[in-house]
Parts: structure tokens; C-alpha cells; sequence
């Protein structure tokens, strides 16, 4: 599974290589490929901070993320039939217990 990201500049969500590198050099998780060429271009370096941030948020938020296999080996843990509910107990055989 690929870890996702936010641009900081842009809002637009993407996917970088597993690799977190593109053929180019290496992929920011702030920016995404366009605004990190606009910052290149510019001169302005990545946030450290923020970056070390985003990539914590993305391996958390993997991490959390259940596999689609061991989902299907859980047991289900449904009842094998439904609760008893008041009204099912008061038939009209319960009643004609209570009258004699």
C-alpha cells in the first residue's frame, strides 16, 4: 500500500512512487509534483518539519488501515439468531398463562 499526501500549496491529494524518489530525484511529502518543480524553480527549499510530519500522518494512517485479506479471516461475531424483545414474549400463549 502507497502512502498519500496533501500538497501544502495546492490542497490536491496524491500518490508518490513507494520509493518516495522519481526518476528526476526524490518526492516531497509536501508538495506535490508540480508545486514542488514551482519550488525548485523558485529556490525554496521543503519544510523539514513539515515534512516529517506528513510522512508521521501517512505511516499512521497506513498503519491503521486493516488489509483487505485479514479483514475476511475475521470471525463473525453476529448472533446466530435475534434478541428476545419484549413483545416476542408476549404472545397470546403468555396470556393465557396469566388469566387462570
Amino acid at each position: 500500500m502507497r502512502y498519500v499526501f496533501e500538497c501544502l500549496e495546492c490542497g490536491v491529494h496524491y500518490l508518490p512512487p513507494e520509493g518516495m524518489a522519481y526518476s528526476d530525484g526524490p518526492a516531497s511529502p509536501v508538495w506535490c509534483t508540480l508545486c514542488q518543480g514551482l519550488m525548485c524553480e523558485r529556490g525554496i527549499p521543503e519544510p523539514a518539519a513539515a515534512a516529517a510530519v506528513a510522512l508521521a500522518a501517512a505511516k499512521a494512517n497506513l498503519a491503521a488501515r486493516i488489509p483487505p485479506d485479514e479483514e475476511a479471516r475475521r470471525p463473525d461475531v453476529r448472533p446466530s439468531r435475534p434478541a428476545h424483545t419484549r413483545r416476542a414474549r408476549s404472545g397470546p400463549s403468555s396470556a393465557r398463562s396469566k388469566l387462570g
